[in-house]
Order: structure tokens, then sequence, then C-alpha cells
């Protein structure tokens, strides 16, 4: 089994995939104007309107109500993007910190409210691994 995806289920498909293309630096592909892929070289992050939620069954996503996972995102200088973003992202919850585990982590949250982690691994032990 591989983990080949999260999406994510939002109202406003154009804010979100916007948003997410500024933050990645990466062009969405858009299979529909319903559904819209961030493809990155070891995950996607897949963004599907609420219209598609129907096809999984009705109710069985809400969007905007994700309050227990955290998007990461490993990224090269965590300091650079966050003096990139900074003037067009509108709710950093802190500054790039250097975590006890060795990542330099700058925690956003998205239009949606959903938690957003860029980090950089800065000590030899903080390695590859996700926070």
């Amino acid at each position: 089994m591989n983990l080949v995806s999260i999406r994510l289920i939002t109202d406003d498909i154009e804010q979100l995939v916007g948003f997410y293309q500024q933050v990645t630096d990466v062009e969405a592909d858009w299979a529909t104007p319903d559904f819209a892929e961030i493809v990155t070289p070891v995950g996607t992050l897949a963004i599907g309107s609420t219209r598609t939620v129907a096809l999984f069954g009705a109710g069985s996503a809400r969007p905007a109500d994700n309050h227990t996972a955290i998007i990461e995102f490993m990224v090269a200088d965590v300091d650079a993007d966050y003096r990139r973003l900074r003037d067009t992202v509108d709710d950093f919850v802190n500054e790039p910190t250097t975590m006890p585990w060795g990542n330099r982590s700058l925690l956003l949250r998205d239009p949606d409210g959903n938690l957003i982690n860029l980090f950089t691994p800065v000590a030899a032990r903080a390695g590859a691994h996700v926070e």
C-alpha cells in the first residue's frame, strides 16, 4: 500500500488551489473545474470542490472543518519562503522557529483554516522526517 495523496474539500476551489499554488510554487493540474492536484515529487495534494462529495456519499466530507491534521511541506529554506509569503498570506500561526527535534518550521493556515507546516531540517538528527 502506498499513500499517494491527501485531498481537501472546499467551497471555493479556485481560491484554495490558488493559495496552494502560491505557497508551493507549483502549478496545479486541473482534471475538471471541480478537481485539481498539486503534484510534488513525493506526494500529491488533491483539492476537490464540495460538488465532488456527493460522488463519495452525501455529507461524507465537510469543507473548512479540519482541526486535527497538519499538511507538511519540506522546503529548501523556510526563512526565504516566509519572506516570500508574508505579504500575501493572511494567517501565520508563528514565524520560522527552530524546533527541539531539529526542523525549522513555519505554521500557517490556508483560506479554509487547514494548518500547513513549511519546514527545513537544520540539524543532522532531523533528516527528512516530518514533524
